[in-house]
């Protein structure tokens, strides 16, 4: 995978990455496996996992490998057996990325679909909840331990019409710097990333030419958008021994558009819907 450089620390080390068949968690678990590390890739679609347990094996350098397992993050069963996997490498957990979330349609909050804000929360906060509440026994019992929990600018910027999201997001944070106070005793570290307009395969929905990617651009001080290998060097920067003093912090990683305000996603939606309904009326309203 281009963007990935070797350079080891992280032999002997077992890590779980949640999404980990695209985009930022399929990056996080290349750098990791190209550093030492076993790592242990789970997602939902396995025709995905095969493809980026080949890509990430590729890179696999100092000893580091890679395992997949199907698994829905929010099933606690499921996280229970993904970390089993992971077991299976070294007989100990050594860390884990919770990057598995995503987001829901762009509504505004009136308008948004109650059953599917809550799954929004469960993609993101539940599934983040359920890796601490598992991880953390095991990390324990290997003496250490790090935990990096995947948030975005939306976690802590305002990102109009993205419903649950923002709150997931801001969740996934709250949780890390509480889970850092409650286990810093016990040699565990907990850190969120803040990633900001990444190129990956979601991202690739919004037009260069629209006037909300310009909104991206304009609100970023280095001006262009960033890649997964600059979240996966972060991500296993908080993983390795290097950050041995690092915990309960939320690092952005996002070219400074946390300098800023959030994007504008309203240019997709308003002729949809209508200005009306945009400033809080119901649809046909005026």
């Amino acid at each position: 995978m281009a963007g990935v450089r070797s350079k080891g620390g992280l032999e002997g080390k077992a890590v779980l990455v949640t999404g980990g068949g695209t985009g930022i968690g399929r990056a996080c678990a290349a750098q990791l496996a190209a550093d030492g590390a076993a790592v242990t890739i789970v997602g939902r679609t396995a025709s995905k996992l095969e493809d980026a347990a080949k890509r990430i094996e590729a890179v696999a350098a100092f000893g580091g490998s890679v395992r997949f397992a199907t698994a829905d993050v929010t099933s606690e069963d499921d996280v229970q057996r993904a970390l089993a996997k992971t077991l299976e490498a070294t007989g100990k957990l050594d860390g884990v990325v919770a990057n598995a979330g995503g987001g829901g349609a762009l509504m505004p909050l009136h308008l948004q679909d109650t059953k599917e804000f809550l799954r929004v929360l469960h993609l993101n906060v539940l599934s983040t909840f359920l890796c601490v509440k598992h991880a953390v026994p095991l990390m324990v019992a290997a003496g250490g331990g790090s935990f990096v929990g995947m948030s975005s600018i939306a976690g802590g910027q305002t990102h109009p019409y993205f419903g649950a999201y923002t709150a997931g997001k801001a969740g996934v944070e709250a949780l890390m710097r509480n889970a850092a106070d409650e286990f810093g005793q016990s040699g565990l570290r907990f850190n969120a990333v803040r990633p900001g307009f990444i190129s990956t395969e979601i991202m690739e929905g919004v037009p260069r030419s629209s006037a909300t990617y310009q909104s991206y651009i304009e609100n970023t001080p280095m001006n262009d958008v960033g890649e997964p290998e600059q979240v996966g060097e972060l991500v296993r920067f908080l993983i390795g021994p290097e950050s041995s003093w690092v915990t309960g912090q939320i690092i952005h990683v996002d070219g400074g558009h946390g300098l800023r305000r959030g994007p504008n996603f309203g240019h997709f939606i308003a002729p949809v819907l209508g200005e009306a309904a945009m400033r809080g009326n119901l649809p046909g309203r005026k």
